[in-house]
Formats: C-alpha cells, structure tokens, sequence
C-alpha cells in the first residue's frame, strides 16, 4: 500500500473546501491514515520546502503556506501518490484537465489549493516531517474489495 502526503493549504481552507478536496480522494478509492489541522510555522515550512531554497518564489512559498491553518493527511492505496497528483491536476490551475481539483477550484498558481508529493523519495521525507508513525492508522474498510481487484 502506498502512502503519500497532503496538505490543503490555507486557501483550501479558508474557502471551506477541505470537505470537498478529501471527498474527491477518497471517491477515487484512495482513504484517510491520518489527518489534523495545524499552523505550519516558519521553521516547519523551511524544512518542507528546502528543496526549493533559494529559488526566487522560496519566500513566498514559506509566507503562504504559514499564514493561516492548513489540513494535513496521509492518504493511501493502489498507485497513491500519482492518483492523488493526477486528481489534484497541474500546479497551475490554468494548465489543469477540467475535473481536476486545480481547475475546478483554482485560478492562480500562487492559491492552488492543495500540495501532494511528487513521488515515493518525496513522501517518505514529507510525512514525518508531519506525523509520527503512531498517528498513522492503517485498516481495511468494507468497501476496498470494491476498489481494488
């Protein structure tokens, strides 16, 4: 099973579509491990983006995802990581497939909404930065029979 990250940014958030973003994902047959709101701080934001350090969109990046709460999940499943990127759409929302979460709720690259990991080194750097092992839960539901052969 494959875990990958999520993070619906404070846009997201405060637009009230948190319930929305979730529901897509998980109507694609991907489910929740863990989740919680938190406040990134400027430090926590540093070590979640240092891949970008130094670029000139770096500050930013850290004055966005800090100013206001954000919803973080371990979501899971088949091929997760690239299901949730492909549900997601393209970074910018203009260049996103209609349907996608980026084109049907975004307008900017800058408010997109929502990150999820870019691949399997990705997520297993990201994750921890986020939750421990302990608040990770893994489990069947009733309906994954129905999702994955």
């Amino acid at each position: 099973m494959e875990r990958t990250l999520v993070i619906i940014k404070p846009d997201g958030v405060q637009r009230g579509l948190v319930g929305p973003i979730l529901t897509r994902l998980e109507r694609r047959g991907l489910r929740l491990a863990a989740m919680k709101l938190i406040q990134i701080t400027p430090e926590l934001a540093g070590r979640h983006y240092q891949i970008h350090q130094g670029k000139p969109f770096y500050e930013g990046l850290i004055d966005f995802i800090t100013s206001g709460p954000v919803v973080v999940a371990v979501i899971e499943g088949q091929d997760a990581i690239n299901t949730v990127r492909k549900t997601m759409g393209a970074t910018n929302p203009a260049q996103a497939e209609p349907g996608t979460i980026r084109a049907d709720y975004a307008m900017e690259i800058g408010r997109n909404l929502v990150h999820g990991s870019d691949g399997a080194d990705t997520a297993t750097y990201e994750i921890p930065l986020f939750f421990t092992e302990a608040e990770i839960l893994s489990y069947e539901r009733a309906i994954d029979a129905w999702i994955n052969e």
